[in-house]
């Protein structure tokens, strides 16, 4: 079968990729927002609380990371609007979705990081009379924070790509706006072909970017 490119008729729906690369982009930043909240929240609940706290987050972490994510999506958009008798947009219900797939992924990133901060350094608060919450606040968050960012910089780069499962519930992000112009237009190799360096280069200019700001905070703590 013979097969002729024609990318004409693809870039006339251009801007339909460039508009949903940047739903993607504020998808990914709003569910590592949230993320960040739930595995802050989670860790230092981990690390300060009982074992019945630590029993209930490590049933979350758990049950979160040991089913696919695209399970997940569903859960959260068809099954949780007919339990509870109310109905979201898919893009507020993916996004949730993915922010609190993300927060199962912070919460051990965030405990780790906790779990790093030398003893002494936490000492040393308390000796200058620093109360528990002031201690957390101002020496054992921000050391943590340090210590995590490189894992924050992937779990980014990991949930702009995981963007892409938002097409299945018609979420009109990247991928799905390919779906749109394939379906219309029928030139799958040309989309895909567009589509692929997209992924790839947004994934690299944001990787170079959080590199830049990892080496800043590092050179900040040296300091």
């Amino acid at each position: 079968m013979d097969y002729h490119f024609n990318f004409t008729i693809v870039w006339r729906h251009a801007w339909r990729l460039w508009w949903g690369l940047g739903l993607s982009l504020q998808i990914a930043l709003a569910s590592l927002a949230i993320g960040m909240a739930i595995g802050l929240v989670c860790a230092v609940a981990h690390a300060d609380g009982g074992r019945a706290t630590r029993t209930a987050i490590a049933g979350y972490v758990e049950f979160i990371r040991n089913i696919p994510l695209l399970l997940l999506v569903y859960l959260v958009f068809y099954g949780v609007p007919s339990i509870g008798g109310f109905a979201y947009d898919a893009t507020t219900s993916f996004i949730a979705t993915l922010g609190i797939y993300a927060g199962a992924q912070l919460t051990e990133v965030f405990r780790a990081g906790l779990d790093a901060v030398p003893p002494g350094v936490v000492d040393a608060g308390r000796a200058i009379g620093l109360t528990p919450l002031r201690n957390l606040v101002h020496v054992r968050l921000p050391t943590a924070f340090r210590v995590s960012l490189p894992a924050l910089s992937n779990a980014y780069i990991s949930l702009f790509k995981d963007t892409a499962l938002g097409a299945v519930i018609a979420v009109p992000e990247l991928t799905h706006q390919a779906q749109w112009i394939n379906f219309n237009t029928f030139r799958i190799l040309e989309i895909y072909a567009l589509l692929t360096p997209i992924y790839l280069v947004t994934g690299w200019i944001i990787l170079a970017g959080l590199r830049l700001l990892e080496r800043r905070f590092a050179v900040a703590r040296a300091a």
